[in-house]
């Protein structure tokens, strides 16, 4: 009897893993959802209040409030996004526009960090079939992340290529090296990073799951001598569903 529990265990904890997942999900976009009201009256509010607010230090105090409802509201976005992403509009996306886009997206963000942005991508057709939204935000998530993780003035590198049906992208930086016991949780959602200088995981999650929707995988390499470099692999064309 020992032994047969111990030969289905790790399928039981497979499955014991995916039902807390499908829970956590649940609660996320439930919660999510009730939060979501509450927040958007405190920015509309906020708003009000600026419109006909005169003093510079309540106005500061005002718009902080602002700022911070609408940064809250974007991670309960992100939440709802994990716990239940939209269905996927597929169209012809071409790679290289779409990296283009989500760098040019960043750069003035990443301006104001000193943080430059290199493109490589290769000279081919580089047509793939794609819900174009969604991996903009999955991408811009990562260059987020990289960000995050560099501060102020570093690099990052954005390239893009297609190898045998998968099409590939690369989001690489000069940051902070992250250690094995981090790059295994990196995708999960509500695991904090900050010990790698890389945040909550909320962003990370979110393009996990844009990325599995997609039928791909994403994965995470920190090279010894520091940095990171996550990459996507998706397939070119998608199978009728």
């Amino acid at each position: 009897m020992i032994e047969i529990m111990s030969q289905a265990s790790p399928e039981f904890e497979a499955r014991l893993e995916s039902a807390k997942l499908d829970a956590m999900k649940e609660l996320a976009y439930g919660a999510s959802h009730e939060i979501n009201n509450p927040l958007a009256n405190i920015s509309a509010r906020a708003q009000a209040l600026l419109r006909d607010e005169q003093d510079p230090d309540r106005r500061r105090t005002i718009e902080a409030i602002n700022e911070q409802s609408l940064r809250a509201h974007e991670m309960i976005s992100d939440l709802m996004l994990f716990s239940r992403p939209p269905a996927l509009e597929y169209t012809e996306v071409d790679l290289a526009a779409l990296i283009k886009q989500s760098a040019d997206e960043a750069k003035e963000v990443l301006q104001l960090h000193e943080v430059g942005i290199e493109l490589v991508v290769k000279a081919e057709p580089s047509t793939i079939q794609a819900d174009r939204s969604q991996l903009l935000i999955a991408i811009g998530a990562l260059v987020r992340n990289s960000l995050e993780a560099i501060g102020t003035a570093g690099n990052i590198k954005l390239s893009a290529r297609i190898e045998k049906e998968q099409a590939k992208v690369l989001v690489e930086d000069d940051g902070p090296g992250i250690p094995p016991e981090i790059r295994e949780h990196m995708f999960e959602p509500f695991y904090s990073g900050r010990e790698a200088g890389r945040g909550l995981g909320f962003g990370l999650s979110k393009c996990w799951r844009i990325v599995s929707e997609h039928g791909g995988i994403i994965k995470v390499e920190s090279p010894e001598a520091g940095g990171a470099i996550f990459s996507i692999s998706l397939p070119t064309k998608q199978k009728t569903r």
